[in-house]
Formats: structure tokens, C-alpha cells, sequence
């Protein structure tokens, strides 16, 4: 998990002034995937709002790899 130690709300609390921070959240989040290992992929994931299941009010991305392809996030529908 990347925090920041700027609080920041949510994504939805984000604006242009964050540039370089969300650049350095997503950059860190690379590095830290491979320093895990997890060179074929990754999945990141920003939970934003009640909608979304946001828990924590303080912007932070969640990193989820490991040995096997991750599932899908969405349900597909039936043909």
C-alpha cells in the first residue's frame, strides 16, 4: 500500500496541484511491485467514496499481485 504523508481526502479531492504527487504514488508503486517480485503485473487500485467502498479517508493505493493472473473485477455477462 502507498500512503502519502500529504493527507488528501479521497481521489475525488485530487485537483491539478497534485501532479507531481500522484506521479510519485504510482512511480513508488511500480517500484515496490518489483521489489516484490511481481514483474509480469500488477493491479493498483484507488477505492474513492462510499460508492466505492472507501474506508480510509486518506488517498492511498492498494498494490495486489502474486504467482497467478489476478480475476477479473467485473462481472461479465452470460452470451
Amino acid at each position: 500500500m502507498i500512503v502519502p504523508k500529504l493527507h488528501v481526502g479521497s481521489l475525488m479531492d485530487v485537483d491539478m496541484s497534485h501532479q507531481m504527487l500522484l506521479g510519485r504514488m504510482l512511480a513508488k508503486a511500480n517500484d515496490l511491485a518489483r521489489s516484490q517480485g511481481l514483474d509480469e503485473g500488477f493491479r493498483t487500485i484507488i477505492n474513492t467514496g462510499r460508492i466505492g467502498h472507501q474506508e480510509v479517508y486518506h488517498l492511498h493505493i492498494h498494490i495486489l499481485g502474486g504467482p497467478e493472473p489476478l480475476g477479473s473485477m467485473l462481472k461479465r455477462k452470460a452470451p
